[in-house]
């Protein structure tokens, strides 16, 4: 790949920005906001502007809802030969696009799993994406050489393409991701009701918890909402799990027979148990794609 273009200069766009760069492909800085894409420019990501002829690929790094207004627009334009987007939610997105008359055959859902709890271009960084799986969710009408540019792409940034369909990817960052963001932004939240004696006692556990909660409200209210119906099964379940922890937690606080609060701290132990095991099946970083790669690298890629 020699040329590129990105849209939208937040923390991911200007984070493929940068790794782009850094591969020697050059890259152009579009945003809906000129400062933010002169300041990814100062920081070495690339040429802020338009390029006088359409790049190899471009990237629609915007929030989900706004991707297919973005992508039509750009298509339009002919910013491009292909395009590919970064948002953590794909069948909307992509459900929206055909509504617009995108031209879809030129057009690869994307999504790098790599983020931070800090958001615009300064918090960017080249290498955010490194050993982290980066998602394509090609449509039937998706031709072959744009699944192969993306793939591309990913691997310039350092991560491993995996191929999914679109449905199967918000499932799967609904767990992972979207509902731990708002798990603890809800955590966060009971912070409000502690007073200073309190929250003078907390440790780096609480900050490990709550980190995400600092995330872009107005980004996560936008993914949130694109995701809303896998992201409210997985709390629907989360809450179950809670309503069984506060019964078996209530019923130690009251009850002094030991038969009692043996059948309560049973309950209790069972879901402090279920977290260890929980945890132990995350990947380590940079191994958690492998498997997925292969699949890749062998999947028929469009029509």
């Amino acid at each position: 790949m020699r040329s590129a273009a990105v849209v939208g200069t937040g923390l991911i766009g200007t984070s493929i920005a940068l790794a782009l760069r850094a591969r020697g492909v050059t890259t152009y800085l579009i945003d809906a906001d000129p400062q933010a894409a002169r300041t990814a420019a100062e920081l070495g990501a690339g040429v802020a502007g338009r390029p006088r002829e359409p790049v190899e690929l471009a990237v629609i790094a915007v929030p989900p809802q706004q991707v297919a207004v973005a992508l039509k627009e750009h298509q339009t334009k002919r910013l491009a030969d292909d395009f590919t987007d970064a948002a953590s939610v794909k069948e909307s997105p992509q459900r929206e696009a055909a509504r617009a008359g995108c031209d879809l055959t030129r057009f690869v859902g994307g999504h790098p799993m790599g983020g931070r709890e800090l958001s615009g271009p300064l918090a960017a960084r080249d290498d955010l994406f490194q050993g982290r799986p980066w998602v394509l969710t090609p449509s039937p009408q998706t031709r072959a050489r744009t699944v192969e540019r993306a793939g591309e792409l990913a691997e310039l940034c350092g991560a491993r393409p995996v191929v999914m369909a679109h449905a199967e990817h918000d499932r799967a960052v609904a767990l992972t991701s979207h509902a731990p963001h708002l798990v603890s932004s809800l955590l966060a939240a009971r912070l409000l009701h502690g007073d200073q004696s309190q929250l003078g006692l907390a440790g780096q556990g609480l900050q490990d918890v709550t980190r995400l909660a600092g995330g872009d409200v107005g980004l996560w209210t936008d993914i949130l909402g694109s995701n809303a119906a896998a992201v409210a099964d997985i709390l629907a379940e989360f809450a179950d799990d809670v309503h069984l922890v506060v019964d078996a937690l209530r019923g130690l606080g009251a009850v002094r027979e030991p038969e009692q609060r043996r059948t309560h701290t049973d309950r209790l132990s069972a879901a402090l148990t279920r977290g260890v095991q929980g945890r132990a099946r995350i990947p380590a970083r940079g191994t958690g794609a492998r498997g997925l790669s292969t699949a890749y690298a062998t999947a028929p890629r469009g029509v």
